[in-house]
């Protein structure tokens, strides 16, 4: 039997770009889908922290070291620059492989939550350093 599993997860990055004439999908700073694993063309989830949107689309491929998270096609109309995302992927593991899984989990601490307003594109790009690594997410305790 398979299951789904959290892959990687790309944690509050800032949307530089919704382009939505560009063809769609939503392009990614090369060297963030390399350290995070996720791959040229493979299936995203969105969920987008100021409205609460939630969507899938693929993942494609931005320069490398530019900072540019771009929401393309149909999908900018549920991100606009400025918004903080959460990217995830997904992996199908068998009960034996899932025993060790650990994810990929990227932080970007210099993620504010203005949407954006006023601030200049590099600054946008800039938000989305990465500034963390983990393979695991905390327990949530009960006093939060």
């Amino acid at each position: 039997m398979l299951q789904t599993f959290l892959k990687a997860k790309l944690h509050r990055v800032t949307v530089t770009h919704a382009e939505l004439h560009y063809e769609g999908s939503c392009a990614i700073d090369g060297d963030l889908l390399e350290k995070s694993g996720i791959r040229e063309y493979e299936m995203i989830h969105i969920y987008n922290i100021n409205n609460g949107e939630r969507f899938t689309t693929y993942a494609i491929k931005a320069e490398n070291g530019s900072g540019v998270i771009s929401v393309n096609g149909a999908a900018a109309h549920k991100a606009q620059k400025g918004d903080l995302l959460i990217i995830c992927s997904y992996v199908q593991l068998d009960e034996k492989e899932a025993d060790n899984y650990q994810p990929t989990l990227c932080y970007f601490e210099n993620a504010k939550s203005d949407s954006g307003v006023g601030v200049s594109d590099d600054e946008l790009r800039q938000r989305n350093k990465l500034t963390g690594m983990k393979s695991a997410i905390p327990v949530q305790t009960s006093d939060m």
